[in-house]
């Protein structure tokens, strides 16, 4: 059986290293998304690295969306995305498809807990042009399910203005990463069962949120998107027997 050596060992300890002292130094000196790190050179020096050594640890930053860097101009600090969190989870998702969707399902609960935890502080603080954007959405999805089209804009659009009352950017970058992953969960086992609600059960159930919102019934919104995501559910569930 193949074993890590102690220089394997040693090279992953440095680079670790090398990365906190280089988010530490973003940190110390206040530095804000889209501000300028110091150039290679500067942080060679500072940092007591090589360059091979500074450009593979800048190139894990990258990956993780605290650095950018742009061809000409240098390294900044990256501006506010989740983009890597939204591929790990996508990832992480589809991939346990293949193993009776274990982790799918804990994506679908976590996204399920945000939004009805939520929802009750969203209807409390929401105003008339959130509800006259929010059933804007509902019409656009009632539309193209008559006429027998997708509506992932729409359906993502509904999701996003239902939170927007809270104000709160995080939230919103989280809540929009929880519903690529879900959708590309739910293309991926749609594909494979035909039991799933037809477009115009769909349109309806977001109707069906949006008077709960409109009425201001907080309970009634709570049960409303918990049975939302009951559909998601039943196909996962199918999906595990029949991995048995």
């Amino acid at each position: 059986m193949a074993t890590i050596g102690p220089r394997r060992l040693d090279a992953k300890a440095r680079l670790r290293a090398l990365t906190s002292d280089i988010t530490a130094l973003i940190l110390n000196r206040d530095l804000l998304p889209g501000d300028p790190l110091p150039t290679e050179q500067e942080l060679m020096a500072e940092l007591g690295v090589g360059r091979n050594s500074l450009r593979e640890a800048v190139k894990v930053l990258q990956a993780l969306g605290i650095i950018d860097t742009r061809h000409g101009f240098g390294m900044f600090v990256a501006e506010n995305n989740l983009s890597a969190l939204h591929d790990s989870l996508a990832f992480r998702g589809q991939m346990s498809l293949r193993h009776r969707g274990h982790e799918a399902g804990e994506l679908v609960e976590v996204r399920q807990a945000l939004e009805t935890g939520l929802i009750g502080q969203a209807i409390r603080v929401v105003s008339e042009e959130h509800l006259q954007a929010l059933e804007a959405t509902v019409i656009r999805m009632e539309q193209s399910a008559q006429e027998g089209d997708m509506f992932a804009e729409a359906d993502r659009d509904f999701h996003r203005i239902l939170f927007e009352p809270l104000n709160n950017t995080l939230l919103s970058n989280l809540l929009g990463v929880f519903w690529e992953v879900y959708h590309s969960i739910h293309d991926v086992i749609g594909e494979e069962q035909p039991d799933n609600p037809t477009l115009v059960e769909t349109a309806a159930a977001h109707r069906a949120i949006f008077e709960a919102v409109r009425a201001k019934d907080i309970d009634a919104a709570r049960l409303l998107l918990a049975d939302h995501f009951q559909g998601i559910r039943q196909l996962l569930a199918v999906m595990r027997g029949r991995a048995k």
